[in-house]
């Protein structure tokens, strides 16, 4: 459900039991729009991390600690003024809205005791930390906001912190089903949209999971549906307020594939349970999610000028075969040219000069054949004229074929290592495709200079996965280690595994000597879908053989095999049923 109002419930539940009544021991401001607050509470230590970042905004608690910038910013400067060493009273959340109220007391520079309201608010690029007096006066905040910016308010000190009126929704933890047919049941949109577009905190996911579970269309306009449908429907939505209200959270990731699809602070229908993955916490769900988002996120963003680099060249690549095919199109005549001159020199003599055209009978198969002629050249000119003409478009063939033979196996290249990219896993990999690039002339080699105690990067290990029932398959990370991985760890006797005519990274089943049972052969060909450009397909289909029958093509690019009479398979790119190792 992302970061909706139901987690933010859940989150603020947790911090109620975990921080009212501690003490504020350190305030942080690591990054321009992040605030880390240390909090000691019943003896012990806690970690409340904001960010109001405009892409990646959130809040929980953490265990990790963040480096501070040596000058504290002025926003970090005021907190510590006013609020360090003070007490939480209270956290709460503005209705379902993603807004998070901290409520602390402290003494001010007289003895008097006195109350502040430190406010999250998660939404999107108008993500913002509000530092208020008991009067909901803005004493400061992270971010700035100038009437130019916003018409709806300014966020500026000395100004009243307010929500717009304009954003409020209604309450879905105060709606009655009468209420919800009335306000969602008429719209003339899309059910989904006409549930998350009217109560505040639902996200698109939760009015989807609402409807699933309702078995209704989404799709289906809000205002069409029957008097039975609306009664079900909005029963429906007040039943899944109910652990809402009750506090009764379960938070959990959902996985895709092994990758982190979504989170929730309840359980979702409309994934199937096995895909779930539950936590007491639900600080720990959020920061686990963002950690391996993060992962390829990071990834991506690291890989992006490689992958520039390999587009590049493979719209350039493209093109090229593209203007290389239509040549190898202009000399299909090439054949008929020499036919044209071996008529030619054989009835030239007996033919008068001036014609446009001849007809004359083919020796090869009797058929008669009508030849154009220049009428300047005489029939025995004409005929030398065909052969040269033959000559050109026969050199041209043959050059033309090896070159576009040359550019296919060069988008081949640049396909494999862009699907290297993909699933590059860390730093190393990037410099193993980086090696393979500079190696083969599709970026300049420089001259490095290792620092001390780095190495050369090398082709590292395989992904290593089992089945239940303890068999081993491998999975080469990059074009180096697939060759490795066919032509030397694996045995005569064992599975080589591959997404047909797609780029794709090789899949090695270890047999030991075991009969294989039908359904690991479709795991290890799910594991090659997966691992292939046919990654985000429904079906790949995936050539299998024995490992003694692949072949390395000779002088060949890294990791380039050739091999007959394989056996195929239909396969799913999914990791169930796989364990990593």
């Amino acid at each position: 459900m992302a970061f909706d109002g139901i987690v933010v419930a859940a989150l603020a539940d947790e911090f109620n039991k975990t921080l009212t009544g501690g003490k504020i021991a350190k305030i942080a401001q690591p990054e321009t729009d992040e605030l880390l607050l240390t909090i000691k509470n019943k003896g012990e230590t806690k970690r409340l991390l904001i960010s109001a970042n405009a892409s990646l905004p959130f809040f929980y608690l953490t265990e990790q600690n963040k480096p501070s910038p040596a000058t504290a910013p002025a926003f970090c400067m005021m907190l510590r003024k006013h609020i360090a060493n003070g007490r939480i009273l209270s956290i709460s959340q503005m209705g379902l809205e993603r807004i998070l109220i901290i409520e602390i007391e402290h003494l001010n520079e007289m003895g008097d005791l006195c109350r502040k309201k430190l406010i999250a608010e998660i939404m999107g690029k108008h993500s913002n930390i509000i530092f208020c007096d008991e009067q909901n006066m803005i004493l400061d905040s992270i971010k700035h906001i100038f009437a130019n910016v916003s018409s709806l308010r300014e966020v500026l000190p000395g100004r009243t912190w307010f929500f717009p009126q304009e954003l409020q929704k209604a309450n879905p933890l105060e709606t009655e089903e009468a209420s919800f047919m009335e306000t969602v049941l008429t719209k003339p949109m899309p059910l989904f949209k006409a549930i998350y577009t009217t109560y505040a905190g639902l996200s698109p996911l939760a009015a989807q999971e609402l409807i699933y579970r309702s078995g209704l269309d989404a799709s289906f306009p809000a205002n069409a549906l029957s008097e039975t449908e609306a009664r079900h429907l909005a029963h429906q939505f007040v039943l899944m307020m109910e652990p809402i209200l009750q506090k009764n959270f379960q938070p959990n990731i959902i996985y895709e594939n092994g990758i982190p699809k979504d989170f929730a602070a309840v359980a979702l229908s409309i994934f199937p349970r096995e895909n779930a993955a539950f936590d007491d916490s639900m600080s720990a769900i959020v920061e686990k999610f963002y950690a391996e988002k993060s992962v390829s996120t990071r990834m991506k963003a690291k890989s992006a000028d490689l992958r520039k680099i390999i587009h590049t060249l493979l719209e350039r690549n493209v093109k090229k075969l593209d203007l290389q095919e239509k040549q190898l199109k202009d000399t299909e005549k090439r054949e008929t040219y020499r036919l044209y001159g071996e008529l030619l020199t054989a009835y030239g003599y007996s033919l008068p000069e001036g014609m446009k055209e001849v007809t004359v009978r083919s020796y090869y198969d009797d058929t008669e054949i009508t030849i154009p002629l220049e009428t300047d050249f005489s029939p025995i000119e004409n005929a030398k004229r065909y052969y040269n003409k033959y000559g050109k478009a026969k050199r041209m063939y043959e050059a033309t074929t090896l070159q576009i033979a040359q550019t296919r196996e060069e988008i081949a290249h640049l396909e494999s290592i862009d699907m290297e990219l993909s699933i590059a896993a860390d730093e190393n990999d990037l410099k193993v495709i980086k090696s393979e690039m500079q190696q083969f002339g599709f970026i300049k080699k420089h001259t490095q200079v290792l620092r001390k105690g780095e190495k050369q990067p090398k082709p590292g290990k395989p992904y290593h996965y089992v089945t239940e029932d303890d068999f081993h398959l491998y999975v080469g990370r990059n074009n180096y280690q697939n060759e490795e991985l066919t032509f030397h760890f694996a045995d005569g006797g064992d599975y080589w595994f591959h997404a047909k005519g797609i780029p794709g990274s090789h899949v090695i089943l270890k047999a030991d000597g075991r009969d294989i049972p039908d359904h690991v052969y479709e795991l290890a060909g799910n594991l090659a879908a997966y691992y292939s450009k046919g990654r985000d397909s429904d079906k790949v289909e995936v050539d299998y053989i024995q490992r003694k029958h692949v072949k390395k093509t000779p002088g060949g690019k890294p990791g380039f095999v050739i091999y007959h009479t394989n056996y195929s398979l239909i396969a799913k790119p999914d990791l169930t049923g796989l364990k990593r190792v």
